[in-house]
């Protein structure tokens, strides 16, 4: 077995962590290679850390790992999509971060993590993506999204003005903030926050939740997956701004966004024992009341 294992920069009581994962994957006789930003970090900062294989794209462990280790939070893990994209590679969130709903496996559970894989004890998650396709390349080749896609205002002080059609068919002007389209894996992120509802992984549909919408009576949507939405958008000062995940660019309004699914997937890591109920009632902490 073969691990490549993405990070970002954490605080300095979480390094202890990284130490303790290699030293188990070096005990359970797994190979593994880091990503060089990641352990360039650690170097300059000197931990003592061997020196291990590492790489720095997509192209360097495409058919040469079993898995991705995503050490942080849910911020992460969508990180690590510019390095999976169309591999297949299956994705396991160690997380080190706050809520976590992808990063599903605590610090406390990594030895029992790694010996459910050796064991194979775990399943994939097939999870869908968004596919943007706009008048200029805002993203280039990284023009996918697990979460969700967002437009948002620039200027602070006044709403934007966003036009929606679903499948060729007028939506909806939405006067808000802004406008999110989210995935089933999206419904627990951005889209919750802004009233969105909650989808399981497997629904095979899209949300469209608006941000500060000035009409009350607009509610969130539900759309099969296989709808084709497009966007344009009219702003006081004729720009506005796209997300896709954690990435961020800035548009013009003469530029329309088209938002289809992707034609491929992401396959995130279950390891047995836990899934999508479990991580919500631990994450949310259904049925828990700190009154009695």
């Amino acid at each position: 077995m073969r691990i490549a294992i993405f990070g970002k920069t954490f605080p300095d009581e979480q390094k202890v962590f990284l130490k303790r994962l290699l030293g188990v994957l070096s005990a359970s006789g797994i190979e593994y290679t880091i990503y060089k930003p990641f352990y360039d970090f650690y170097k300059s900062d000197a931990i003592d850390l061997e020196s291990p294989a590492t790489f720095s794209d997509a192209a360097e462990i495409r058919n040469n790992v079993d898995f991705l280790f995503s050490i942080g939070g849910d911020g992460t893990l969508l990180h690590t999509l510019s390095l999976v994209r169309d591999s297949g590679i299956p994705v396991l969130g160690f997380n080190t971060g706050r809520l976590g709903f992808l990063s599903s496996i605590g610090r406390d559970e990594t030895e029992w993590a790694i010996d459910c894989l050796l064991k194979n004890k775990y399943s994939l998650e097939s999870r869908s993506l968004l596919k943007l396709v706009s008048d200029e390349p805002l993203f280039h080749d990284i023009d996918f999204a697990l979460n969700e896609l967002t437009v948002s205002k620039v200027n602070p002080d006044s709403m934007i003005s966003i036009s929606v059609s679903a499948n060729g068919a007028f939506l909806n002007n939405y006067w808000a903030d802004g406008l999110i389209v989210a995935t089933p894996t999206g419904s627990t992120a951005y889209s919750l926050s802004c009233g969105g509802p909650i989808i399981t992984p497997d629904s095979k549909n899209i949300i469209i939740t608006p941000i500060s919408i000035h009409n009350l009576t607009v509610r969130p949507l539900v759309l099969p997956d296989n709808a084709v939405i497009e966007i344009t958008v009219d702003a006081r000062n004729q720009q506005y701004s796209v997300s896709l995940d954690s990435r961020m660019a800035t548009a013009s309004t003469d530029t329309k966004l088209i938002i289809r699914k992707e034609v491929f997937n992401i396959n995130l890591v279950q390891i047995d024992g836990k899934n999508f109920f479990t991580t919500l009632r631990d994450k949310l902490m259904w049925g828990q009341d700190k009154r009695n």
